[in-house]
Parts: structure tokens; C-alpha cells; sequence
């Protein structure tokens, strides 16, 4: 457990870039439109149920963190469910949130297109709606084939710019807070708690991302913890400050409509829409980065421990990057986006990431259980035993009892996809292995 990767992928994420993964895997388009359509069932209570799940997620956050600080190869849940469960776990984990990531990169690249024909009408139409999706998907995947650097790198310039005009919204908004909508009176009511609550979680999902890259990451054993655990806190009351600030100035009537580019029109007119709608596609600039970084590393994973075929497990010889997973993301994500059947997709890979975070908390007592004496010893373990792992798998029940028929029916065609891929390399490390007997 935790040996050292046996592929020449280089170590060049550090804390920094560790973090920026978790960041910009978080926050992504949700933020610029989740406030209003949260506030029409919450109301005043918006910010602080932000806060409230965030905390109650963080649960399956603290889990994560423990899972990661026993391995420094590449994979993240894929290897948790294997070493738990057996291969076809590891697969079936790996194959569906490597979909969810895949679908949600398609849907934000066409978010992006969306905002920007806003900006201007050059960007306006069908043409200009490919060109852009095209530009920036063709462009990412170049970028993280010539290195993983230069991946962190340009997700690094995107988070500069999305975090910056968030933030000065924020400073800017705070002489709108007041006493009354910083703690609101009675009644506390939430409309519609369960469908709210698994909307808003959509503001938190993604940070699986940082286990993905421990084969690329320095000192991944303290590293991705303290990356992925500070990150998600910092996230997390961002979100609450941005809700204050929301609700604050945008009045009751018109929550439903509201996005923050509403609010920054209100806080410094023409130039603070333009500034938050710039925001919003850095915003998602950097969680197609996140994606592209972390998303092939997951086919790498699995065609690292045989459970898709070798031809995955290729490491290109100047750039130490697996260029032919990376050029799959990028080609798949590049025709689903283009076509737009990634629709239904998109809304079923939050269903299936949920799965696999379900399946990763439960391989913890297996994995703490297998750990080497020394492994275990520098491990990030969790106090109280597995009460945290537990609230954290409660959690998940939970929100999936909220999903839809159509988005398990989704799911289940797409984890019977891969069972198929899974049997056709199974059956032909069969074959090979007899023929070498």
C-alpha cells in the first residue's frame, strides 16, 4: 500500500496546486446561480443552510482526507475500492465518476459559451457556440498533455481571476448586511428541505478530484489532507458570505430570476455585472482545468491495475503525462458538449458520484485494517473511530433517496456499460494469461 507509482509520472503538484484542484473542482458555474434558486425555498436562512450542509458534508470530506493519507499513487478512489472490494469495484467506481467529471466538463464548456455570448454578440449562434467549446476544450487538453505544470498552471491564472471579483463583491456587499438578515427571526422554514438541500450539495461535490493525482503530487500522504480539508472550510465560507451578501440586496420577490451578476449590477452597475460575468468564466475556465487534470488520471488508474486495457496506461515519453488518457477525455467531452446528448448525463453524474463516495467510506475499515504498521502510524486518522465515516455515509443515503427515477435509470445503463468493458479486458487477461501457461 502506498509504494511508489511504477509509471514515470512526475511529482510537480505541490500544496498550492493541490489546493487550486480542490478549489476549482467546488466552484465551478454552480456558485453564479445556486444563491437565488436556493433562496426562493430558504429565504434568509440561504447562507447559513450553505453553511449547515457544508458542514454536514464535510463529514465525507474528513473521510476522503483519511483515505488519501494511506496511498501516493495515482487513482484515489479506484485504488480505495479495489484494495476493499475487489477489481470490479475499483472499476465500476472509478468508470462512474470518471463519467460524472467527463458530463459535467461537457455542460460547463457550453455554460461558458452561454456566458460569453452575453458579453458580446460575436459570441452569439450556433458557429460562434462550437468555436468557443472547441477553443477551450482542444486547448486544455493540449495544455495537459505538454505537463501537469502547465495544467496546475493555467487552473492556477483562472483561479486568480474567478476568486478576486467574488470577493470584492463580498467586501463591496457587506455594508448591505444587517443585523436582520445576518440572523433572521422566526420562523425557521425551508420549503421543500430535501429536493433544496440536494441542489445546494451540488456547491460541494468535486473535491474527489485532489485523490485522483497522488501519483503526480509531492509528499502526497500530508500533502492532499491538509490541501483538501483547509480548502473545502475555505470553500465552504466563501459560500456563506456570498449568500449574505445575496440575500441582502436582492430582494424576495426576485430570487428566483437573480444570479450574482444581478448583485454586482446593483453594488457598482454596468462595470459590476461585466466584472462578475468575467468572473463566471474563469470561474468555470478553472473547473474544466480541474477536470482535464484529474479526469484521465482515473482511466489511468484503471488501466494501471489491468481493469481496462494496457493501451490507457501510456506515458508520453518527453512530457511524463498519459496523453492518450488525456486526449480521450478531451475527445469525448468535445463531441458530447458539441452534440449537446450530454444532457441527461450531466444530470445523472451527481447520482454516480455519490455512489462512489458511498463505496470509497466503505472501504475505509478495510483499508485502515490492511495499512502497514508504518503507513498507518503517519496516516491522517480520524478521531471518534468511524463516527465521522458513518455520519458522512448517512449523508449520502440520504441525498440519494432525494434523486429521480431517470437519473438511476441513467446511471444504471451507464455502470452496465462498463461492466461490459470490465468483461471484455477480464476475459482477455484470461486468455493471455492461459496462453503464457
Amino acid at each position: 500500500m502506498g509504494t511508489e507509482q511504477a509509471s514515470s509520472l512526475r511529482r510537480d503538484i505541490g500544496f498550492f496546486g493541490a489546493s487550486f484542484l480542490v478549489l476549482n473542482a467546488m466552484i465551478g458555474a454552480g456558485i453564479f446561480a445556486l444563491p437565488g434558486k436556493v433562496a426562493v425555498n430558504a429565504g434568509l436562512l440561504s447562507p447559513w443552510l450553505f453553511l449547515v450542509v457544508g458542514v454536514l458534508f464535510l463529514s465525507v470530506v474528513l473521510t476522503f482526507a483519511e483515505l488519501a493519507s494511506y496511498y501516493d499513487k495515482t487513482g484515489g478512489p479506484v485504488i480505495y475500492a479495489t484494495e476493499a472490494f475487489g477489481p470490479l469495484a475499483g472499476f465500476s467506481t472509478g468508470w462512474v465518476i470518471f463519467l460524472a467529471r467527463m458530463t459535467a466538463f461537457a455542460a460547463n464548456a457550453n455554460v461558458m459559451a452561454t456566458y460569453l455570448a452575453s458579453l458580446s454578440d460575436v459570441f452569439a449562434g450556433d458557429l460562434a457556440r462550437g468555436t468557443v467549446i472547441s477553443v477551450v476544450t482542444i486547448g486544455l487538453t493540449w495544455a495537459n498533455v505538454l505537463g501537469v505544470r502547465d495544467g496546475v498552471r493555467t487552473m492556477g491564472v483562472f483561479t486568480v481571476l474567478k476568486v478576486t471579483p467574488l470577493i470584492l463583491m463580498v467586501l463591496l456587499g457587506f455594508q448591505h448586511v444587517t443585523g436582520s438578515t445576518l440572523l433572521p427571526g422566526a420562523p425557521f422554514v425551508v420549503d421543500q428541505l430535501g429536493s433544496t438541500t440536494l441542489l445546494l450539495i451540488y456547491a460541494y461535490v468535486g473535491f474527489e478530484t485532489i485523490a485522483v493525482t497522488a501519483g503526480e503530487t509531492s509528499q502526497p500522504r500530508s500533502v492532499l489532507p491538509r490541501a483538501l480539508v483547509g480548502t473545502v472550510i475555505g470553500t465552504g465560507l466563501l459560500y456563506f458570505v456570498i449568500v449574505l451578501v445575496f440575500v441582502s440586496i436582492i430582494s424576495a420577490d426576485h430570487y428566483a430570476s437573480a444570479t450574482l451578476v444581478d448583485v454586482g449590477r446593483a453594488l457598482a452597475g454596468p462595470a459590476g455585472a461585466l466584472a462578475i460575468t468575467l468572473a463566471a468564466v474563469f470561474s468555470i475556465g478553472g473547473n474544466l482545468a480541474g477536470s482535464m487534470i484529474a479526469a484521465p488520471r482515473l482511466i489511468f488508474s484503471l488501466a494501471e491495475n489491468r481493469l481496462l486495457p494496457q493501451w490507457f496506461g501510456h506515458v508520453h515519453a518527453r512530457h511524463a503525462t498519459p496523453d492518450r488518457c488525456i486526449l480521450l477525455m478531451g475527445g469525448m467531452a468535445l463531441v458530447m458538449a458539441l452534440t449537446g446528448s450530454f444532457v441527461a448525463l450531466a444530470i445523472a453524474s451527481s447520482v454516480a458520484r455519490l455512489l462512489g463516495y458511498l463505496i470509497c467510506i466503505a472501504s475505509l475499515p478495510a483499508i485502515r485494517r490492511n495499512a502497514s504498521a508504518e503507513v498507518r502510524q503517519n496516516a491522517y486518522r480520524l478521531k471518534g473511530g468511524y463516527t465521522i465515516p458513518v455520519i458522512g455515509f448517512a449523508v449520502c443515503i440520504w441525498l440519494l433517496m432525494q434523486s429521480k427515477t431517470e437519473s438511476w435509470i441513467a446511471v444504471s445503463i451507464l455502470i452496465a456499460i462498463g461492466a461490459v468493458l470490465y468483461g471484455i479486458e477480464t476475459l482477455t487477461g484470461i486468455r493471455d494469461n492461459g496462453g503464457k501457461n
